[in-house]
């Protein structure tokens, strides 16, 4: 296999990844790292590196037409970003003190909770909590778009959201996978925001997460621009493509999907950690 072939499959793989992210709001990273180490056989701190380039495509791919269909808060994005970029530096600086054997399973493990985020069912009905007095003078409560007109929506635990926010941005700067599975979990089950919204707004959020943590990556020489270019080009079409088939997708059965391959890829990178293969 010559270097174009394998750049195609690398930009074919990063595709379906960014395609899946964009839909779910998991971020593609959490199904590229570990398909970069065990399919192609690279170094899991390069592969972090070049994830972390794609996280930001994914974002800019995304976001921009979730913003223009009305769905991403930017309000909440931008405050729950202060949190999510001060841990994912620290989960940055962290990685260089954690062997690859390690990294390998921290990641399965937070695969294996990802898988099992994707197939739990969202609760989309009424949002019965009080409101948040925060949410409030932060004016975070905004609507969105449904079949049946704009509906607005109230944030709520603004605070519990806002701590699960720096474990989300420590694991995307340890591991280089967005972590939107816990931003998404954050917003939609700590503070009550619809599900849609929690899943545009975690595609806006995570690209300035990745780049947080990709400046790290980049002086430490982890970030290889014949891998990362690939990734990236093929991250962003398939974002792009996830964005606009969002609202007619089926999303149960794409969770399944989603769900069975990060399940798949998690025990390979738990066993391949725990047996010395990373």
């Amino acid at each position: 296999m010559n270097s174009f072939e394998f750049s195609a499959i690398i930009c074919l793989v990063a595709g379906i990844a960014g395609f899946l992210g964009a839909l779910t709001g998991l971020g593609g990273g959490v199904v590229l790292t570990p398909a970069l180490t065990v399919l192609f056989g690279i170094d899991i701190r390069y592969a972090i590196g070049a994830t972390l380039v794609s996280v930001i495509a994914t974002s800019s791919g995304a976001a921009s037409a979730y913003l223009k269909e009305g769905y991403s808060n930017i309000r909440i994005g931008m405050f729950l970003e202060i949190a999510t970029t001060f841990g994912a530096l620290a989960g940055a600086f962290a990685a260089a003190w954690v062997p690859a054997s390690g990294l390998g399973v921290i990641l399965g493990l937070v695969l294996l909770y990802s898988a099992y985020l994707s197939t739990r069912p969202q609760p989309e009905g009424h949002r019965t909590a009080p409101p948040d007095p925060l949410a409030e003078r932060l004016r975070l409560n905004s609507s969105y778009p449904t079949p049946h007109g704009w509906e607005s929506y109230q944030v709520r635990r603004v605070k519990t959201g806002f701590g699960v926010m720096f474990g989300a941005g420590a694991l995307s700067g340890l591991l280089g996978i967005g972590s939107g599975a816990f931003k998404v979990i954050a917003m939609d089950q700590a503070m009550r925001i619809p599900f849609k919204v929690s899943t545009t707004t975690s595609n806006f959020m995570i690209g300035v997460t990745a780049a947080a943590s990709a400046g790290v990556y980049l002086n430490r020489g982890y970030i290889d621009p014949a891998l990362a270019m690939p990734v990236m080009l093929g991250v962003s079409a398939g974002s792009f493509l996830g964005a606009r088939h969002l609202s007619g997708a089926e999303v149960r059965v794409l969770r399944m999907v989603f769900g069975l391959v990060v399940g798949v890829l998690a025990l390979e990178m738990i066993y391949n950690g725990l047996t010395g293969r990373l």
